[in-house]
């Protein structure tokens, strides 16, 4: 069977759910160019709002919505940094697959992987509102609504317009107002990073030079 996400210590210390016969996954992607607390407590609370078994924090090998727009780090360091961010998060595992199998990143391939995997796992695709919006540029779209469950990201009291293709399932989390163009704004010109990322990501920030004035990237 092939390895498809790796984990480091992301096992926590809560009490193991009861076992149940189908596994329900999320799989949560992204470019993660750095992973935020706001990204953390999205996957966090829909794990808890769905009762997931995991989340996969799926970091994009080559994020094709996102090149030709901006320099992006290595994939090698955004998946230390996700690392970093899941470390002593139960039930949260950074994911390279989309790494491993090289070229475009598309999620439709991601999910083909897991469900071939585990044929009876129960996936759902976590997108946040904006995303979700542009459901209809993604790569094979009709077919990921198909074979997996579309959650989309809210704030409390909002509710945003989503294309008619699937049965979206809302999930609030609280509004944390950040952004990964904000944190690497803030490397390169020196202000605190404090509470936007968590300490350990932060040390691999600035372990590998990453983000600042003059960097290639």
């Amino acid at each position: 069977r092939r390895v498809l996400f790796r984990s480091k210590s992301s096992s926590g210390s809560g009490a193991p759910q009861q076992a149940r016969q189908h596994r329900r996954i999320g799989i949560f992607g992204g470019t993660f160019d750095p992973p935020h607390v706001g990204h953390l407590a999205a996957a966090v609370n829909v794990r808890h709002a769905l009762d997931l078994d995991v989340v996969l924090l799926v970091v994009a090998g080559q994020p094709w919505q996102k090149e030709g727009m901006r320099c992006i780090s290595p994939a090698a360091d955004r998946l230390a940094m996700v690392e970093a961010a899941v470390a002593g998060l139960e039930g949260l595992i950074a994911s390279s697959i989309e790494i491993d199998r090289g070229g475009p990143s598309y999620t439709i391939d991601t999910v083909r992987a897991i469900l071939e995997s585990e044929p009876d796992a129960e996936v759902f695709v976590i997108v946040g509102a904006d995303a979700a919006a542009g459901i209809t540029t993604w790569e094979r779209y009709r077919e990921l609504v198909a074979c997996s469950r579309m959650v989309v990201v809210g704030r409390p009291g909002a509710r945003p317009t989503l294309p008619p293709v699937t049965d979206w399932v809302l999930v609030d989390v609280p509004a944390m107002d950040t952004s990964s163009t904000e944190v690497r704004a803030r490397v390169a010109d020196g202000r605190p990073l404090d509470v936007l990322l968590t300490p350990a990501v932060i040390d691999v920030v600035r372990q590998r030079g990453l983000y600042v004035a003059g960097a290639n990237c």
